[in-house]
């Protein structure tokens, strides 16, 4: 059996590598799929891992959480308020015309986090979530509000999660909110890569589209045709499985 070659500059490791297993013919650093850095498939790869990181990024509702605001008109019987981001291209339109429906109906942030509390993530939206985190640096880039997502925290296992805030008058009912940022996912997604991250985003609306065109690799989550339609450059995964194909070839490109 060879010797043990000495330990690689970890400094100069990618953070998209993890130590695993050494190799057991060579027991140098393996890769996410446990093939060492010195096997001729893997080894040409090693120094585009080790100069430029990767870092996914996606949204939250429709790619690892049911729509929260259809949960809501379903739970309160008002239609209306089923009208999400996969319809309405216009942020500050689309949630102007859900306060006016919460103010006329009498419904306080209090009734919508009850309906929240009986949500649970989509089904294998956890164990994908997981297996991401353990693969790439991972961040979830929300327009949805911190009063929201907070529940499901540790339903996701934590993951770092960028979203914004609701202001509430005195009865609990919504009066505004504040972006965190404006055009924040596309912002976020072109800083990460100012940042030195090779940047993989994946969303499912049309208010990911411009996170997706900033990234250097943008992936569709079941989307709705009429996304689909509009955007027929961007590769589309139907279940996890799909997208996990899609997300290790970038990470391995």
């Amino acid at each position: 059996m060879p010797a043990p070659l000495s330990a690689p500059n970890l400094t100069q490791t990618s953070l998209t590598l993890r130590l695993a297993l050494p190799c057991g013919s060579c027991y140098t650093l393996a890769n996410l799929d446990r093939r060492c850095l010195c096997c001729p498939q893997v080894a040409s790869k090693a120094g585009a891992w080790m100069s430029t990181p990767a870092l996914i990024a996606f949204d939250l509702e429709g790619v690892f959480l049911p729509e929260i605001w259809i949960a809501v008109a379903e739970q309160t019987r008002l239609p209306e308020l089923r009208r999400t981001t996969r319809d309405e291209p216009d942020y500050d339109r689309l949630m102007h015309y859900r306060m006016e429906i919460l103010a006329r109906e009498g419904l306080t942030l209090a009734d919508i986090q009850a309906v929240i509390a009986t949500m649970e993530p989509l089904p294998g939206a956890v164990a994908f979530l997981d297996w991401v985190r353990s693969a790439a640096p991972t961040v979830i880039i929300t327009d949805s509000f911190y009063e929201f997502v907070a529940p499901f925290l540790p339903k996701l296992h934590y993951p770092t999660i960028f979203a914004h805030s609701l202001t509430v008058d005195s009865r609990g009912l919504l009066t505004g909110y504040q972006l965190r940022l404006a055009d924040g996912k596309r912002q976020a997604a072109a800083a990460f890569r100012a940042l030195g991250f090779r940047v993989a985003a994946v969303g499912d609306s049309y208010n990911d589209t411009r996170m997706l065109a900033a990234a250097d690799r943008g992936i569709l989550f079941r989307p709705p045709a009429n996304v689909v339609a509009e955007f027929p450059h961007f590769p589309v995964a139907a279940t996890y499985v799909e997208l996990e194909a899609l997300l290790s070839e970038f990470l391995l490109r």
